[in-house]
């Protein structure tokens, strides 16, 4: 991780740079190193080959070799592999690239479609390129980066790989959907042995693309780019943006759904994540009865990505699933915690893994209001901020319901009850979080009931939700015991407005009072470290994107 006194250069680019508000969002120490020890596998996964190869005989023979690091200062030596994907997990057999109706296989073989236009690297994400892609910020200078990263050129011996899932969206079962505009280019092993899924979104038309043209436009791309490496300095788990390329193309999208088409330009982000398996991926298996395909599916997963799982023993995939029940409400509860609505919770959505990807309409919430819509098109306001972990629990039973067909009845029932235990997982690290979010330590009865009565208050006031977190955090117990709360505290000021807030505020000294060894700038300090002062808010976006189609890059 790349930092400079204290806080995190996630961004840094030739011409661009995040916002530096948004990089104040969490402080990090730093971290210096020269060299590094690590594995590298040959012949299955990309790699950087810039190193100094010890000659290590029986390393070699394990597959192994020990390396002196270095960043790669070009794209030479720099390599990408479909093989462990492709080795093991059955491909369309259909080489043609046309929008089709595809079974029995996983993915798809289909190359990007480069732009016809002049293309622009407009930002790259220099923590991103160095220490996951062992890239050094120079590379993204050259002409062979650009090609790569808007998907003109693939890099030698990797097969672009379109991905086949379906999913249920907005409730309703979806069939075949895949990846309509994006190609996973290959996967990177780095040099901490981490293997690393690139994808280009916007890349072109693939067996998957419905009526669409395949294209991103700059708009949504600058958001995705821009959420997601916030959303990890915000300790969100996320998919992660090294790129973003600008074209002259054109883009004609209806941006509110109201028949109003407009022109835009294409773009492409080079998007990386550990994997992009989701639980449409295997919904789409179960619902046309490829068992054998599903079973293989699910064993590559549980072996590359769940290795608490044994994946030798019968009970695995109840084992599976009860590790996704867990870390889809430890996911949602963490969205909560920093006002975030994705948008679009389709099954198609929600990553094996647990992370935060596919971000489409995603908003943070400016008042808090538990029925925050950010996506313009979800008329019944299904996604709404507070109905994300309604959403998750019936996510997690369509992902049970593919998993059925695999388990045996004393299985299902063991499933079913792990099922049953995701409201008290959500609600619990939902109360981990808000209690740490007010600086409260140990376990005291009431913890809940004075979070609530606080969002409460909240909700009643319109409240700005992330800076009345923060300036609890900055305020002294003596001024707000006091009532006379300054105007520098301006959300907690209109907070303290409703007849209800001193009754609030006494429940809440009294409780931090019960804080063992405890002192008044420890709470603080603790509180400061969870509560970002700023998070990427749409009028952010916004202004990014708005600057961007003037090709003002500035806010990137």
């Amino acid at each position: 991780m790349t930092q400079r006194s204290g806080f995190p250069f996630c961004c840094l680019t030739r011409r661009l740079r995040i916002p530096q508000l948004l990089l104040l969002c969490v402080t990090f120490s730093c971290v210096c190193h020269a060299l590094f020890c690590f594995l590298v596998q040959p012949g299955l996964e990309g790699s950087t080959n810039l190193f100094h190869l010890l000659s290590n005989k029986s390393n070699q023979e394990q597959g192994y070799c020990e390396t002196e690091a270095r960043l790669a200062s070009s794209l030479d030596f720099w390599t990408l592999s479909s093989e462990n994907l492709i080795a093991v997990l059955p491909v369309d057999p259909v080489k043609e690239n046309y929008v089709r109706k595809v079974k029995n296989c996983i993915f798809s073989i289909a190359f990007p479609t480069p732009f016809k236009s002049r293309v622009r690297l407009v930002a790259v994400s220099k923590e991103v390129l160095e220490d996951i892609l062992d890239l050094d910020l120079s590379v993204s200078e050259t002409d062979a980066f650009i090609q790569l990263v808007s998907g003109e050129k693939i890099v030698f011996g990797s097969i672009p790989l379109t991905h086949r899932y379906g999913g249920h969206q907005f409730g309703i079962w979806a069939d075949q959907l895949g990846d309509g505009r994006a190609h996973l280019i290959g996967i990177y092993r780095n040099r901490q042995g981490e293997k690393w899924e690139l994808q280009l979104k916007g890349s072109g038309k693939t067996p998957y693309s419905r009526n669409g043209d395949g294209r991103a436009v700059l708009r949504s791309s600058v958001r995705e780019f821009l959420c997601s490496e916030a959303m990890h300095y915000l300790g969100i788990p996320t998919s992660r943006a090294a790129s973003l390329v600008v074209s002259d193309d054109e883009v004609w999208r209806d941006q509110f759904y109201n028949g109003n088409i407009v022109k835009e330009r294409g773009a492409v982000v080079l998007r990386v994540a550990k994997s992009w398996f989701r639980i449409g991926s295997l919904e789409i298996l179960s619902h046309y009865g490829e068992l054998d395909l599903l079973r293989s599916l699910l064993d590559f997963i549980i072996q590359e990505h769940f290795p608490s799982v044994n994946v030798q023993e019968p009970n695995r995939y109840v084992d599976f699933f009860s590790i996704v029940v867990s870390e889809t409400a430890q996911l949602i509860a963490l969205w909560m915690s920093v006002g975030f609505a994705h948008g679009v919770c389709n099954t198609d959505n929600f990553s094996l893994l647990s992370i935060t990807i596919d971000y489409g309409p995603f908003g943070f919430m400016e008042a808090y209001n538990p029925d925050f819509v950010p996506n313009a098109s979800d008329d019944e306001r299904r996604y709404k901020i507070g109905n994300q972990a309604n959403i998750g629990m019936f996510n997690l039973n369509k992902l049970l319901q593919a998993l059925n067909p695999l388990l045996d009845r004393g299985q299902k029932h063991l499933a079913a009850q792990i099922l049953e235990g995701y409201p008290v997982l959500y609600y619990t690290r939902f109360t981990e979080l808000f209690k740490a979010k007010l600086g409260l330590l140990g376990e005291r009865k009431g913890d809940g009931d004075l979070i609530a009565f606080l969002l409460h208050l909240m909700e009643k006031t319109e409240a700005d939700f992330t800076m009345t977190f923060r300036q609890l955090s900055e305020i002294t117990q003596s001024q707000l015991q006091e009532l006379d709360i300054p105007q520098q505290f301006w959300a907690l000021k209109m907070i303290s407005k409703h007849q209800l807030f001193p009754a609030w505020v006494s429940q809440y000294l009294l409780r931090l009072k019960s804080n063992m060894n405890d002192s008044d700038s420890e709470r603080r300090k603790r509180m400061t470290t969870v509560n970002p002062r700023y998070v990427l808010k749409n009028w952010m976006a916004e202004s990014a994107v708005q600057k961007a189609e003037r090709n003002d890059f500035s806010e990137c």
